[in-house]
């Protein structure tokens, strides 16, 4: 287990840098899609939101909700990032969805850090913004 310090101006540079961003996040979206269909169905979208467990933790402490509760967040979640209504998230919806994300992250962050523990060989995207960062520090000028 590692950890890593962040704040708004790491997340904010990650987003910003489109090169790196449009990779990590067209990555995540590839392992995402199981059936590679090149959309993402609800479903799909639904179990990787489940696997970050936001739902059913409060910080730390199990917290059980109403199975119809978790499926009115979940398609929330789903309609934020189904722009076009098309019953799928397309590449580019969720690319612009996960960089409204991490910019909501870096305003709520500001110029606060964070330490984040990430598990051994996590692919997070606030762990890419981290790695981008440490990697502009340790280049010479």
């Amino acid at each position: 287990m590692g950890v890593v310090m962040i704040d708004g101006t790491t997340v904010r540079s990650f987003v910003n840098d489109e090169a790196h961003f449009v990779k990590s996040v067209d990555e995540a979206f590839a392992a995402l899609d199981l059936n590679h269909d090149g959309v993402l169905s609800r479903s799909e979208l639904r179990r990787a939101f489940e696997s970050t467990r936001l739902v059913d933790t409060d910080f730390g402490v199990d917290v059980a909700m109403p199975p119809e509760d978790v499926t009115k967040l979940y398609d929330s979640i789903f309609a934020r990032f189904d722009c076009d209504n098309s019953g799928t998230v397309d590449q580019k919806e969720f690319r612009d969805e996960i960089r409204n994300i991490l910019l909501a992250i870096a305003d709520g962050l500001g110029s606060n850090p964070i330490q984040m523990a990430l598990e051994e060989g996590d692919k997070n995207l606030l762990k890419k913004a981290a790695d981008l960062e440490a990697s502009k520090m340790a280049k010479p000028n």
